[in-house]
């Protein structure tokens, strides 16, 4: 199986939900459904093992798992990109070289959590593990869960490393991601991915490169349509397309205060559509059936929305 692709890669690229049974085993069929859904979606590539596939609590057993049969099912039909991060170098080199083995085509890294490393010890780190890694390499910005940043100067001069192609900010933060693209992209062709889909078509519109949009996995036709829109300076597509995924972040992650409702609702949602079960693993729980039923009439509202517009 080929693990080459032509870059810059562009577009969306969900950061797919991992599929578990009720006793937190890889659920295969749900694995297998979401797959195919995402890519009849006509999504750019997909994403495994990133905040939103509850990467952190998840066994380097079950990561191996996951690769092997996210790469199998895929099948060279899109590029996959596969989340390496760890507290370990040796757990990152050893998902790198499980990605490698099964045709994945680059890899994605966050901070290593716990040691509050400062930016000269993050451009040490990167450029010792991307010399050592079998693939292409995206740094993942991710400051609400590392509580670490990616200074735009350190970016850049991580940039230079081959094997370092580009980075995914998930930091909300419009002045960072414009900085990040006068100062980095101005002389490369270094990757800008944004997270937070709110910002999606803001993104783009300044030059982003495309998204890694978690209602993709829901709705991924929406947010495809939504960054050809903005590609093309379309607002008569844009605004309406953008309302409906701000309706999407407004009424699906937001059904309680805590910041797992993003992820509870997410799933939650996937199960009312039939793509894969609601299960998540601890320390994260499940919504209980009353939320789950609020979930099911505003996604009814949410589908209907859609068919209005697409």
């Amino acid at each position: 199986m080929s693990n080459t692709f032509h870059l810059p890669l562009k577009g969306i690229v969900p950061p797919m939900v991992t599929p578990l049974t009720f006793d937190s085993k890889l659920d295969s069929k749900g694995l297998n459904s979401i797959l195919e859904h995402l890519i009849r979606g006509g999504v750019h590539g997909i994403f495994i093992l990133g905040t939103t596939g509850e990467s952190a609590s998840l066994s380097v057993d079950f990561k191996n798992i996951l690769i092997e049969e996210s790469l199998r099912i895929v099948d060279g039909r899109v590029p996959v990109l596969v989340g390496i991060t760890d507290s370990s170098t040796e757990t990152s080199r050893h998902l790198a070289n499980e990605a490698n083995k099964y045709g994945a085509n680059a890899l994605v890294s966050a901070p290593p959590f716990y040691f509050n490393l400062s930016q000269c010890e993050l451009i040490d780190y990167y450029n010792s593990l991307a010399d050592k890694l079998p693939l292409p390499m995206f740094l993942y910005n991710m400051p609400s869960h590392t509580q670490i940043s990616f200074e735009v100067d350190t970016v850049l001069k991580l940039s230079k490393h081959p094997k370092i192609i580009g980075l995914k900010d998930s930091s909300g933060n419009a002045p960072y991601f414009k900085k990040l693209l006068y100062s980095v992209r101005k002389d490369s062709s270094f990757i800008l991915f944004t997270g937070p889909e709110e910002i999606l078509a803001e993104s783009v519109l300044m030059g982003g490169d495309g998204g890694v949009p978690g209602g993709a996995n829901l709705f991924p036709e929406l947010y495809v349509e939504l960054y050809d829109a903005a590609i093309k300076k379309d607002f008569s597509r844009i605004i309406p397309l953008h309302n409906l995924i701000m309706e999407i972040s407004t009424n699906l992650y937001s059904i309680d205060s805590n910041q797992s409702s993003y992820l509870k609702g997410l799933k939650a949602a996937l199960s009312c559509l039939n793509i894969c079960a609601a299960n998540l693993v601890s320390p994260l729980t499940t919504f209980k059936n009353s939320e789950r039923d609020l979930i099911a009439k505003r996604l009814e509202i949410i589908q209907h929305n859609l068919s209005e517009i697409i």
